[in-house]
């Protein structure tokens, strides 16, 4: 059984600096994608060519929404390829960026001020302020609880 990795990658800079980065997970590369929609358009066409050869041509319209369907599902897989969540201690300083389909997010949030937010469901987030940020969505249930000790270490006591 091969664990996943808790952080895909920890700069460490001096004492108080911290770099949290994790991509979206994603079984399909661009080039892989291409190839495999390819594939099943170019088999799809060919197969609708030969019905409609035969004097089925209708099949031609249905094998067109199937293609466009693809089309749309490739789009969807990559628009989330991107995505990407970044957690930085610099200092009294905390900057969170998130990147999902495609929109790309900033929260600044102070050290001394920041609360770490703990749910029943396992879910982490960063609080001050109002402004509430769930991180380590991304990462499986073991990997956001050794997240939220660290965390629970760079901010000392602050916790809800």
């Amino acid at each position: 059984m091969s664990k996943e990795p808790v952080f895909e990658s920890i700069l460490e800079h001096d004492d108080a600096g911290f770099t949290y980065f994790r991509r979206h997970a994603s079984s399909l590369d661009l080039r892989l994608l291409v190839f495999v929609f390819g594939s099943l358009a170019a088999f799809s066409a060919v197969i609708a060519a030969g019905f409609a050869m035969a004097g089925a041509w209708l099949i031609i319209p249905f094998a067109g929404v199937e293609i466009a369907a693809l089309g749309v599902a490739a789009c969807m897989i990559l628009r989330r390829a991107g995505d990407f969540e970044r957690l930085v201690f610099s200092g009294d300083h905390i900057l969170v960026e998130v990147r999902e389909r495609g929109l790309a997010r900033q929260f600044e949030f102070h050290r001394g001020w920041a609360r770490l937010v703990t749910g029943e469901t396992g879910s982490v987030a960063l609080r001050s302020h109002g402004r509430t940020v769930e991180i380590g969505r991304y990462c499986c249930a073991e990997g956001r609880r050794v997240l939220a000790q660290e965390l629970r270490g760079r901010l000392g006591s602050n916790r809800i």
